[in-house]
């Protein structure tokens, strides 16, 4: 994870929770899942940041289970959703996190933030924790031609949808889509993969 994204949302981690937490529901989200997930699965939230899907997850069938590199976040989602489990883990090594272990991940428009080397090894460490026959949703910010970052000085790398659709060859792909998130208003890439039973 690249580490000046880590040094923003560390620094700033009360006020990034505010800001997400105001944006609209996630519908479009919540419609995805409620679709493609497998009810009642174990699930985990790769980059739970604020904890705003965890608690929607978990309160709609979905147990479900925050991990976030950054610390500041992590004790941000456990003071304002002490309900549920938040600990700290980063991509692209996923290190701590159980593998073939979740029915259900979702990474939401984390991967962004890696540098475009870590594109494909954090794929396979999110590819590592589905469980056979689980689902992975993943997302990510669209639009740039090439690595910016914004005033905070958090990364937004410019990769290839190619490269994570090769890296889950062998996966169904069951949504494959960019589209403007109905939450932040922003163009993102959102894809739904299966694995299979072995």
């Amino acid at each position: 994870m690249d580490e000046r994204t880590l040094l923003a949302y560390d620094e700033h981690a009360a006020g990034y929770c505010d800001e997400w937490l105001s944006q609209p529901p996630a519908a479009d989200l919540q419609r995805l899942w409620r679709h493609f997930f497998n009810a009642g699965g174990r699930t985990a939230d790769i980059g739970s940041g604020s904890g705003r899907d965890v608690d929607w997850l978990s309160r709609n069938g979905y147990p479900c289970e925050g991990w976030d590199g950054s610390g500041r976040l992590v004790a941000e989602a456990g003071r304002r959703f002490p309900r549920w489990r938040f600990q700290e883990s980063r991509l692209p090594e996923l290190a701590g996190v159980p593998t073939a272990a979740y029915a259900n991940v979702v990474c939401e428009t984390v991967i962004m933030h890696l540098s475009a080397g870590e594109i494909e090894p954090a794929v396979r460490s999110l590819g590592r924790i589905v469980a056979p026959e689980g689902t992975l949703y993943l997302s990510w910010r669209v639009g740039a031609d090439a690595d910016m970052r914004d005033p905070a000085g958090r990364l937004y790398s410019a990769f290839s949808v190619q490269t994570v659709r090769e890296t889950l060859a062998g996966w169904r792909l069951l949504y494959d889509v960019e589209e403007t998130s109905e939450s932040s208003g922003k163009r993102v890439q959102r894809l739904v993969a299966r694995r299979d039973a072995r």
